[in-house]
C-alpha cells in the first residue's frame, strides 16, 4: 500500500471538479488543488480574501507579493480576474454562489459534521477565518485530509470531539487512503489507493464504512 502524497491528493480532488464550477479553496493542503486544474476546464476560483479568477501558483521568481490567496500565498490571476472587498467575497460565500469549497480538517464525523479550526487544546491557536461561512454556504464541502493522525488515529469518527465548523455540512472525503462520500446510509467508499484492501482500510477508520468501489 502506497499513500497518496499531498501533491496526489490535491490532483486527486482536481479531478471531481467540473468543468463551469465556482470553487473556494481553503487555507493550507487544499490550495494545492489549484495546481492541478485540467487546462481544458473554466473552472473559477474564489478566495476570501477578494479575488475571484486564480490560476495556479507563479513560477519561481514571478511572484507578486501584492496577489495572494487567503493564506498569504502568491498566486497567478486569469484573464478576466477581479479583486473586491472582502466583505463582498464573503456575501458571494453566505449567498449559496460557490458549487465547491475544498477544506482541510482535524475530523469528520460519519455524519458530515466538520471540525477543523480549533483542536481545544489551551496551547493550539484557533484559525476559523472563512471555514464556517464555506462550510454553510458552498453547495458541496469537500474535505482534503489525512487519514489519520500521527499518532495513528482515524481523523473519520463518529462524533466530533473537537469544536465544530459546521453541522452535517460534508459531502466527500478524500484522504491519503481513499475517496468516501457522505451519504444518508452512511459513509460510502468510492475509492481507494492501490494495494489497500477495504478490510485493511475499515480497520484504519475509526467507524463503520460501505464498500461502494466498483459497484
Amino acid at each position: 500500500m502506497n499513500r497518496l502524497t499531498r501533491d496526489q491528493m490535491a490532483a486527486r480532488v482536481a479531478q471531481d471538479i467540473p468543468d463551469g464550477a465556482y470553487v473556494n479553496l481553503g487555507i493550507g493542503l487544499p490550495t494545492a488543488v489549484a495546481n492541478h486544474l485540467p487546462a481544458e476546464k473554466e473552472i473559477i476560483l474564489q478566495s476570501e480574501n477578494g479575488v475571484i479568477g486564480m490560476g495556479p501558483a507563479p513560477a519561481k521568481s514571478e511572484e507578486d507579493e501584492d496577489l495572494i490567496n487567503a493564506g498569504k500565498q502568491p498566486v497567478t490571476l486569469k484573464p478576466g480576474g477581479a479583486f473586491f472587498h472582502h466583505a463582498d467575497s464573503f456575501a458571494m460565500m453566505r449567498g449559496g454562489h460557490l458549487d465547491f469549497c475544498v477544506l482541510g480538517a482535524f475530523q469528520v464525523s460519519k455524519t458530515g459534521d466538520l471540525a477543523n479550526w480549533h483542536t481545544g487544546a489551551p496551547d493550539a491557536i484557533p484559525a476559523v477565518g472563512g471555514a464556517m461561512d464555506l462550510a454553510s454556504g458552498a453547495k458541496q464541502v469537500f474535505v482534503m485530509m489525512e487519514h489519520q493522525t500521527k499518532q495513528g488515529e482515524s481523523k473519520i469518527v463518529e462524533q466530533c470531539t473537537y469544536p465544530l465548523t459546521g453541522v452535517g455540512c460534508v459531502t466527500r472525503i478524500y484522504t491519503d487512503l481513499a475517496v468516501i462520500d457522505v451519504t444518508s446510509d452512511g459513509l460510502r467508499v468510492i475509492d481507494m489507493v492501490e494495494g489497500l484492501s477495504f478490510d485493511e482500510l475499515q480497520r484504519l477508520s475509526g467507524v463503520a464504512l460501505l464498500n461502494g468501489v466498483n459497484q
